[in-house]
């Protein structure tokens, strides 16, 4: 993988460990530096997007994960990585989504935050939804 490959509408594959022959790739709002570490580009994504989901290809969580914040009116960016590239996470499971630069978990974290009445606050709160 180089660079930024787009998948589907809402799904970019991110190549993190790659230097393209580009000083910066850039696709939406997505871009590559390639002075930046792959823990620094992660961590960059993390601060830039207020929901961001870090997933393996095919991996059917993440698509009930994006199902359930599209149903509440959220369109995450959805970032997937290589195995080489997971290591780098913050947190050690994938799926794993971001809510305003702080790590909610996985799928079951991301139900439990919902069903307690406290994920769409949080979202309101970094701007993901407007209420």
């Amino acid at each position: 993988m180089q660079g930024l490959h787009c998948c589907s509408n809402d799904v970019v594959q991110f190549d993190l460990t790659s230097t393209p022959n580009t000083t910066t790739t850039t696709s939406s709002s997505l871009s590559i530096d390639v002075d930046e570490s792959t823990e620094t580009r992660i961590q960059r994504l993390i601060s830039e997007h207020p929901v961001i989901i870090f997933t393996r290809s095919s991996c059917c969580m993440c698509h009930v994960m994006k199902k359930l914040l599209a149903t509440i009116g959220v369109n995450p960016t959805v970032i997937e990585l290589d195995d080489n590239e997971i290591s780098n996470l913050p947190s050690a499971t994938t799926p794993t989504v971001f809510i305003g630069g702080s790590s909610i978990g996985g799928l079951e974290s991301l139900v439990a935050l919902h069903v307690s009445g406290h994920l769409v606050p949080k979202l309101v709160e970094v701007g993901a939804l407007w209420a």
